[in-house]
């Protein structure tokens, strides 16, 4: 009973953390691209523009939900609720800290861990197309089914890509357990350098992991990969007809994906929960140096502050700050919260990069972006696949 209490729990917490992060993704891309391209982003609506993702959501739930009479109204209303419903399903198989006790009971630090995690993963992304794919055929419109054909092509095309990226990896940690790969990368070479599999020898896999990262934007139909929706060819590509919270479904269904590749990189690659340096370094103290550093950083900014709300504002986050840092400072609860931190710092960088090359890349052409899938990523995988699995039989 406890077990299944908790992970009910388990799941709320989860799902909670996992649709608020979607919402606010798109108001930290919105406001890093603005800093980018040197203007100042949303901020009118609540203190900085915070309550910037709640007004899209009221403005999207009131918006006149449009039917056109041309679609095929079945699918046409089915897509975009298929594309969120698989981009959300991967979140419960990511780990994001190990094995802990609470009230008496062990459960691991994410929803569920299966055997085969990694082939569900994967299997789960690439019928995610389908809502896509279907969402452009049901509309009856040409350029949104030539989206959607766009789509189906350039996932086909990087998903091989990414599923050999993805093997090398596995190849070293001999599991496809995701928390099984996550204490595979564990520990340090001489002290200091962690074990992550962009390090671990026998073959090291950065490149592996460049390939999975190009591969992963194509995937999520990200900048400069962002063919099927290319609003200067397309209009707005297989989401042409929709509106409302269908056109949200879409929406979600993206910054979704692009949160779940991220989290799965970090896994396979970066070392998962696993800290960037051992305790003896003073890896548990980080988040609190940092909370600290960012209270002190708020404070000053709110004394220098030209307009009369960021007076206010400031301070207040820098007080919200300083208690994030005091909670960290509780030696108890370094169990649960440390390995989280450092999964959520590492996914964070990730989802960083996708959006500063959104910001400063331009798009390729569709002949150069297939050309580059199957000319140039696909063999640099195959053959890091070839040496790794050859060293891998040679050592062990």
């Amino acid at each position: 009973m406890d077990f299944f209490l908790l992970t009910i729990i388990k799941a709320a917490i989860i799902a909670f953390i996992f649709l608020t992060t979607l919402a606010y993704l798109q108001l930290l891309e919105r406001k890093l691209i603005a800093h980018i391209q040197q203007r100042p982003g949303p901020y009118r609506v609540g203190p900085n523009g915070l309550l910037q993702p709640l007004a899209d959501v009221i403005k999207l739930i009131t918006k006149e939900d449009v039917l056109p009479p041309h679609v095929n109204a079945v699918y046409y209303v089915i897509a975009p609720f298929l594309a969120v419903f698989l981009a959300l399903i991967p979140i419960a198989l990511i780990p994001f800290g190990p094995e802990v006790e609470i009230f008496g009971v062990k459960t691991l630090m994410q929803l569920t861990d299966l055997s085969i995690g990694v082939v569900l993963i994967l299997a789960i992304s690439s019928i995610g197309v389908y809502g896509i794919v279907l969402g452009g055929w049901a509309s009856n419109n040409k350029y949104s089914l030539l989206g959607s054909m766009r789509s189906a092509a350039q996932m086909v095309s990087y998903e091989l890509a990414l599923g050999i990226a993805v093997a090398t990896p596995l190849l070293l940690a001999n599991s496809l357990s995701l928390q099984e790969i996550t204490q595979a990368q564990s520990g340090f070479y001489f002290g200091f350098l962690p074990r992550w599999h962009v390090f671990q020898m026998p073959w090291p896999q950065a490149i592996s992991f460049v390939v999975f990262v190009i591969a992963a934007f194509a995937e999520t139909n990200r900048l400069p990969f962002d063919m099927p929706e290319a609003e200067n060819e397309l209009i707005g590509g297989f989401h042409t007809e929709y509106s409302s919270m269908k056109f949200a479904g879409f929406f979600m269904a993206e910054y979704a994906a692009i949160v779940t590749i991220c989290s799965l990189g970090t896994v396979l690659f970066l070392g998962g929960y696993n800290p960037l340096f051992p305790v003896e370094f003073g890896s548990n103290l980080v988040p609190l140096i940092l909370f600290l550093g960012g209270a002190a950083l708020l404070f000053f900014h709110g004394v220098q502050a030209q307009r009369w709300r960021d007076r206010i504002t400031f301070p207040l986050f820098g007080v919200v700050f300083l208690i994030i840092a005091g909670v960290f400072s509780i030696p108890a609860f370094w169990p649960y919260l440390i390995p989280v931190f450092w999964f959520v710092l590492k996914a964070g960088v990730l989802i960083f990069l996708f959006i500063w090359v959104r910001g400063t890349l331009p798009r390729f052409r569709y002949d150069q972006l297939m050309g580059f899938a199957w000319k140039v990523l696909f063999p640099v995988a195959l053959i890091n696949l070839i040496i790794t699995s050859g060293l891998v039989a040679v050592v062990s």
